[in-house]
């Protein structure tokens, strides 16, 4: 890679629908969340030469993650932001990725919100 690698690819807005939540009842239905992902790429953009292959497919890096997301079924919102991106991570050529996923569940409130940012194991 050449020296700075600032770039990133930003999906916002992504809309799931999960299991998830503390209470059986909060868990019975699927509930609509949520995701901005910000991913940066292990490639610099200037090194892609315009082939789909030598980026992140952000079509298919949202598909999956709506499949990885309708697998799981975790209480906290925290726990299903570091698993989803250890997920991404491993699968996706990316060597940082940062998420947040907003769930619409209080009253006087637009939504909640838990972001983590994690990075690639260095080799």
């Amino acid at each position: 890679m050449r020296g700075s690698t600032e770039q990133q690819i930003h999906i916002e807005q992504l809309k799931v629908l999960a299991h998830v939540g503390i209470s059986e009842t909060e868990r019975r239905r699927r509930q609509r969340l949520v995701f901005n992902i910000t991913l940066w790429p292990a490639r610099d953009h200037r090194d892609i030469k315009d082939a789909i292959t030598r980026t992140v497919d952000y079509s298919a890096l949202c598909q999956n993650t709506k499949v990885f997301i309708s697998q799981q079924s975790p209480k906290l919102l925290e726990t299903m932001a570091n698993d989803l991106a250890a997920h991404l991570l491993s699968k996706f050529r990316v060597r940082k990725v940062t998420i947040e996923i907003r769930k619409f569940v209080l009253k006087n409130a637009a939504y909640v919100s838990v972001t983590v940012t994690r990075q690639a194991a260095l080799d």
